[in-house]
């Protein structure tokens, strides 16, 4: 299946960084706790063309390739270490500070006991200490920072999640774009043929007396036709090569090779009703988780802000080992080599402040609001998307279904017609409508199946699904006006 394919590409480079935790990015945490351990590899990944490569593979060299997860990877592994400074406001600041001074001091001193009017002073001092900072207590202010710094550790992760299905919906996209020019090139090739074998018989009557020439040279021109379809098959599919090679991130070319999904079983998972589609997308779009946890961190600053109006308890310490070497110019003073220290207990509280806090405060506020808003904004996008994606997949769904049952018929119809004409009971022009009415079902056949991998993929991407192990839909199809 569609699904299990793209799943598969999760695990199939451990090995790798980027691609690792993408591999482990089911949740907003997972991911968010990977980044926080693994190295990004700086290589750019290549193609080989002599490999044939799965849609997996694929999605896995685009995700290390690309930008948009490296900035991903990179906001997420920088939103972690701004939860790891927040919480680094709980312990203390311990300092150590090493003091050498020299100093000389003249003092003023009465003449006749300072022969000169003053007194000289000098002194060497060596001091190392240590200093400690501890805030006790701040009503929360620094709670709220590390339940902000939280949540914008979880939207990074699932922006990352978000990143990576960005990535793969553009690579399965041209995948199932190039398989259909494929599957377009092999319908020109057969129609050709087809078109060959009445050319054939059309000579043939016409040397048995059976038909005209204008018959014959109609059946030429046909032929040509296809020729020309031919080359133009060919065309699109060497540029849907190249489309896919960019979309993987490597250096544009036609030298690719991808396995053809001849056996792959056409998408049946996505039959859920579409209110437990939209239920799976409220639930599971990365793009709404990130915005839920924006809205969690816009919360905890408002907290913040608001503690801002409270006073904080903090403990300064310090302790040193003072060793004095002073000289005066009359008497004689002491050498001093003694611990000293001082500690003490404040509380600090803010009184005015020109409308700082007025403003943080208000500010706060607002974003919340903001972030209230977007996330409406994107559920009722996230809805919309699922409503359109779904009746896309079920349309076609019934239009594949409806091509295979046209294929049959026009495959019956032109050989009949072509036996028929072959005795003499049909002319020609039967056989040509037949034989369009078979190159038409050919390519019917094609866009619908093509169609339905790319719908499929589209509504697995909506409903955020896309490259997410989810076991598969065990209920029938709705019918038709009961969704």
């Amino acid at each position: 299946m569609v699904a299990a394919a793209l799943a598969s590409c999760w695990n199939c480079a451990v090995h790798m960084g980027l691609a690792q935790c993408a591999g482990a990015a089911s949740t907003p945490k997972a991911a968010s706790d990977c980044v926080v351990h693994a190295l990004p590899l700086r290589t750019v990944a290549t193609l080989n063309p002599a490999q044939t490569y799965s849609l997996a593979q694929l999605i896995d060299v685009a995700e290390q390739n690309s930008p948009q997860t490296q900035v991903a990877w990179e906001r997420a592994k920088q939103a972690a270490e701004r939860l790891g400074i927040a919480k680094s406001a709980y312990y203390p600041v311990l300092a150590g500070v090493a003091a050498f001074a020299d100093s000389r001091v003249i003092e003023p001193f009465p003449e006749p006991l300072a022969p000169r009017g003053y007194v000289m002073a000098e002194a060497v001092v060596v001091q190392p200490e240590v200093t400690l900072e501890y805030l006790l207590f701040d009503f929360g202010r620094r709670g709220a920072a590390v339940d902000a710094a939280t949540a914008e550790k979880l939207a990074g992760g699932a922006n990352f999640i978000q990143a990576n299905q960005d990535v793969a919906f553009r690579v399965a996209t041209a995948y199932y774009r190039l398989l259909t020019a494929q599957e377009r090139l092999q319908a020109a090739t057969e129609t050709l043929k087809t078109d060959q074998t009445t050319q054939d018989a059309a000579e043939a009557q016409l040397q048995n007396g059976r038909a005209t020439l204008p018959d014959v040279l109609n059946a030429r021109a046909q032929t040509s036709q296809d020729v020309f379809d031919l080359e133009t098959a060919d065309g699109d599919e060497k540029i849907a090569r190249v489309l896919l090679t960019e979309a993987v991130g490597v250096e544009p070319s036609p030298d690719i090779r991808i396995d053809d999904q001849r056996d792959t079983q056409l998408p049946q998972m996505l039959t859920l009703p579409i209110d437990a589609l939209i239920e799976r997308a409220v639930a599971d779009r990365p793009d709404l988780m990130a915005q839920a946890s924006e809205i969690r961190a816009a919360d905890d600053e408002v907290r913040k802000a608001k503690a801002a109006y409270r006073p904080t308890i903090s403990l300064t310490a310090d302790a040193a080992q003072t060793v004095l070497w002073p000289s005066v110019d009359f008497g004689k003073v002491g050498y001093a080599n003694e611990p000293t220290w001082a500690a003490t207990l404040g509380v600090e509280w803010r009184i005015f402040d020109g409308g700082e806090r007025r403003n943080q405060l208000a500010m706060a506020q607002s974003k919340h609001r903001e972030a209230q808003d977007e996330m409406r904004e994107k559920h009722d996008q996230a809805v919309r998307e699922v409503w359109t994606a779904y009746i896309a997949f079920r349309a076609a769904l019934r239009k594949q279904q409806a091509a295979v049952s046209l294929m049959e018929a026009a495959t019956m119809s032109y050989s009949s017609s072509l036996e028929a004409y072959k005795y003499g009971v049909k002319n020609l022009i039967d056989v040509v409508t037949a034989e369009k009415q078979l190159a038409q079902a050919r390519l019917s056949s094609v866009s619908a199946r093509s169609q339905l991998f790319l719908e499929a993929v589209d509504l697995e991407f909506t409903t955020g699904n896309l490259l997410r192990h989810k076991p598969s839909a065990t209920q029938p199809p709705p019918q038709d006006g009961h969704p």
